[in-house]
């Protein structure tokens, strides 16, 4: 991957790296990213948030900068906003209500955040949280959309409930097929969609599938769902639902824009993706799970480097649920490959860290080719999976560095 720095770039990739941004902080960008995205980038802070890398201010799409992923938990005031609709609410805990129910649900029931926190069990796990378009800037040729960067994602502790407790005091019935979300944000003009996802039953009463009140600690920040939402570890942030206020157990598969035409990938075109056997066609599938991909903190493209002095290779890997195995550095040009040490372990729904160092011994340009693997055996590509929608950007990083 070839990149650039924005804006100063001659200051050097380390200069980005005090906390807090200040705004005029120069801002870190893919070179592959077209010209209007690079340009209209500014960093703003939304009320309770640090400066983040604004690409759409209504609905609020903000993109965490590169180096707050160089720590393995990603702080939740830089932690990434994604919304659809205009109107994000505002709630109270106190007021904040879940309805469960549905064509099958045996007996309906409404939860208070109380309830949801005394009547079950509390579980914690860490995961990563990405946007399905994240890095769909980077396309070649560019696709529609919000034009993401590497930051439209975060790792983060989530505390809650499993949702397959709460069905279970709802009753599901034998038919259930699915289980569709609806959050309190709306629609701003009149005609827009309402944001309604849904997951396979089986997702729906997998263990790591929760009702989530708490974030790293601390309780959910508006911009990230407050009071509570719905995580679903290893597969993309659009099943993520925020706010939640209804869960429907369904018998049918479910409707509407965001399911289909929304968030589908051409049949066929990718391995090693979940299957969603009720929302599939002939021609198109789901977007399910996260793919196995890497990121590079610590250098960039172009990055002036001395001979024969310690460089350093770092960043974070991760996939959709199976862990990572290894995750390996070529100075070659993919010749030849070395592991990286990997960082602590914090679950395989997590960010992992790694961290490579090798001397440069001659001037000239040396490259750097990094590769993640998970432990179901799948490798980051070579070459791009074009598809209509910038999903799956998973190719293996190439940073090509001056060493003076």
């Amino acid at each position: 991957m070839h990149r650039r720095n924005v804006l100063t770039a001659a200051a050097g990739f380390a200069a980005t790296s005090a906390l807090p941004l200040a705004r005029a902080a120069q801002i870190w960008q893919p070179g592959e990213m077209a010209d209007g995205a690079l340009d209209s980038a500014l960093l703003e802070a939304l009320p309770g948030k640090r400066e983040l890398i604004k690409r759409s201010f209504r609905p609020p799409n903000f993109e965490t900068p590169i180096e707050y992923f160089r720590a393995a938990i990603t702080p939740n005031d830089a932690f990434f906003v994604r919304y659809h609709l205009g109107s994000i609410p505002d709630a109270a805990a106190a007021s904040w209500r879940v309805r469960v129910g549905g064509a099958a649900a045996g007996t309906p029931v409404e939860l208070n955040l109380v309830q949801l926190q005394r009547e079950f069990e509390p579980v914690e796990i860490v995961a990563v949280c990405q946007c399905s378009g994240n890095r769909r800037g980077m396309f070649q040729p560019h696709v529609q959309g919000v034009a993401w960067g590497v930051g439209a994602m975060g790792n983060a502790r989530w505390k809650g409930v499993r949702l397959r407790d709460v069905l279970k005091r709802a009753g599901v019935k034998p038919d259930a097929l699915e289980v569709a979300f609806n959050g309190a944000d709306e629609p701003a003009m009149e005609g827009t969609p309402d944001y309604i996802k849904s997951i396979p039953l089986d997702r729906a009463l997998d263990e790591n599938t929760l009702i989530a009140w708490e974030m790293n600690g601390a309780p959910l920040p508006r911009w990230n769902g407050f009071p509570a939402r719905i995580i679903v570890p290893g597969w993309t942030a659009t099943y993520w639902v925020k706010h939640l206020t209804d869960i429907d157990v369904r018998t049918k598969p479910q409707g509407g824009f965001w399911m289909i035409p929304a968030y589908r990938l051409p049949a066929g075109r990718f391995s090693g993706i979940d299957r969603f056997p009720s929302q599939e066609n002939a021609t198109n599938v789901p977007i399910t799970n996260m793919l196995v991909n890497s990121l590079v903190t610590s250098i960039h493209d172009g990055m002036r480097v001395h001979a024969g002095q310690p460089v350093e290779v770092a960043g974070i890997a991760w996939d959709g649920g199976s862990g990572i195995r290894t995750v390996q550095v070529s100075l070659d040009h993919g010749q030849s490959w070395s592991d990286a040490p990997l960082g602590k372990d914090l679950g395989r729904f997590s960010f992992r860290q790694f961290s490579y160092t090798f001397k440069p011994d001659r001037t000239g340009t040396q490259l750097v080719l990094v590769k993640a693997t998970s432990q179901r055996g799948e490798t980051q590509v070579s070459d791009l999976v074009p598809n209509p929608a910038g999903y799956h950007h998973n190719v293996i990083p190439r940073i090509a560095l001056a060493v003076a």
